[in-house]
């Protein structure tokens, strides 16, 4: 019995949170689009938050336009050190009119990254709640970019070979990233504020209306 109390505890603690989150969200900006707890748990099952350090650093090397890196700490953290053209959206301004326009958008492919997972996972929870979809995650944060992209470890002799390929790409994607340059300095690196191109649907026509 006493090993189901810890999971139980856990999953309770998990709810709560979810649920302060789900309070937290502003009702008169949420009416119509506003996702239920049971939605929100099925895409966090799926992990479908989440990118690999990998993809991220494929998508800088290669300039891709349609990247957007949001770093979801504190303005002084985002000062000191960040990922190469990254902006600073922190975790309580995300709710702002003023990047209302960066977090509700259907062009970019905006990736929140704090030092874990856990405050960017807070940042995605909280738009993906409020129907905003093109957000995801960057798994493990700064932490395991550093341990993965710009100072991966080699494997071991017996591993398949899939893990050598994966290491040869880690390990060219943080020489091309400068090693040690692949979080760079803000003094150094100056990142200009894209303004999102906001491509939204046409509003449908009701049908069987009253004339």
């Amino acid at each position: 019995m006493k090993k189901d109390i810890k999971p139980r505890i856990i999953l309770s603690v998990f709810v709560i949170l979810l649920g302060l989150i789900i309070a937290a969200v502003p009702d008169n900006t949420t009416k119509h689009f506003k996702l239920g707890p049971a939605e929100l748990l099925d895409a966090i099952k799926n992990g479908e938050q989440f990118v690999y350090p990998e993809q991220i650093a494929d998508m800088i090397i290669k300039n891709d336009p349609s990247l957007i890196l949001i770093d979801v700490r504190s303005p002084e953290a985002y000062e000191e050190y960040s990922l190469p053209g990254a902006i600073n959206i922190p975790l309580d301004k995300i709710l702002s009119d003023e990047w209302k326009d960066y977090v509700d958008q259907d062009v970019y492919f905006n990736v929140f990254y704090s030092n874990g997972s856990t405050i960017a996972n807070d940042a995605w929870l909280i738009c993906r709640q409020l129907g905003y979809r093109n957000n995801f995650v960057m798994m493990g944060g700064l932490n395991y970019w550093v341990e993965t992209i710009l100072n991966p470890s080699p494997p071991s002799s017996t591993s398949p070979n899939d893990e050598f390929a994966k290491y040869d790409f880690r390990k060219a994607a943080g020489g091309a990233l400068g090693g040690g340059g692949g979080i760079l300095q803000k003094s150094e690196t100056k990142t200009k504020v894209r303004k999102p191109i906001i491509k939204r649907g046409k509003k449908k026509m009701i049908q069987g209306g009253c004339s």
